[in-house]
């Protein structure tokens, strides 16, 4: 199953009751079981989905918007491991996948599967094909930022970016917040360059996370749950707080993977 997303304006968001800002920026029902779902989003083309494994794997299938033979002809994928154990099979070569580990997937390759875990996929358009790449968080390039007094005490894991995974343009990462922290991404930023998307999970079943989206001084919220993803157009500021600690899957795509090309917007002068 594909959901198509189209691209918004800025102007357009003033105006959205709640279900229509739903409706345009999040996807609630990616992991439903024995199933792929996919949103094709058009922010930079990108591509978001779930991969629930029964008993039996899934294939990753070709939709029809990719217009393509195979759904990597003209992609790369990024994959995250949300829940147990779990093995994605790329051109029959197996890749056992930890909670929270992550499997890049170059430009080319024809089949990938899935089975055990529950796996959250991440594609951008791929102009060149880079090797397949596993990762653990023993390899990721870790950031700690924040604090406990600001309740942003988080880790930030690079997988995918310049200087770690190489990818065409797909840049991606899995942030940990401690216990007792809430906030995310604050101070906030935008960044005109890029289309991000953030996933959230390790959320409790009866906890939910407020995030804050749209124009730094016009801004909006989505009441998001575990496993739910936001998508966060280059003119909307992504941030959010939650009723627990969490963590959150970002991936961005678009014309540079320079992680600080961002502009910084100050606590004081959002509204």
């Amino acid at each position: 199953m594909v959901e198509v997303r189209y691209a918004t304006a800025p102007d357009q968001v003033p105006g959205m009751t709640t279900d229509r800002l739903r409706s345009r920026f999040l996807a609630e029902e990616l992991f439903v079981p024995g199933e792929v779902r996919l949103v094709y989003s058009h922010e930079d083309r990108m591509v978001i989905g779930g991969a629930l494994p029964g008993e039996a794997p899934l294939d990753l299938p070709c939709p029809d918007p990719l217009r393509a033979e195979y759904f990597l002809e003209r992609r790369e994928l990024g994959v995250v491991n949300l829940g147990g154990p779990g093995t994605v099979t790329v051109d029959g070569a197996a890749h056992e996948l930890g909670t929270k580990e992550c499997l890049y997937v170059g430009r080319g390759a024809r089949a990938v599967s899935f089975a055990g875990g529950a796996f959250y996929l991440v594609s951008t358009p791929a102009h060149t094909a880079h090797p397949t790449v596993r990762a653990t968080l023993d390899d990721a390039e870790p950031v700690r930022l924040g604090s406990q007094e600001g309740s942003n005490d988080r880790t930030i894991n690079k997988y995918i970016h310049a200087k770690g995974i190489r990818s065409c343009q797909l840049v991606l990462g899995v942030t940990v917040l401690e216990p007792g922290s809430m906030w995310n991404t604050m101070p906030c930023h935008t960044h005109e360059r890029r289309t991000e998307v953030y996933l959230y999970f390790d959320l409790p079943e009866d906890h939910r996370v407020v995030h804050l989206m749209g124009r730094p001084d016009e801004t909006r919220n989505l009441i998001v749950a575990d496993r739910q993803a936001v998508i966060s157009p280059p003119w909307s500021v992504h941030c959010g707080f939650g009723t627990s600690n969490y963590s959150f899957v970002w991936a961005m795509g678009g014309e540079n993977q320079a992680y600080d090309d961002m502009e910084q917007v100050a606590i004081g002068a959002m509204r």
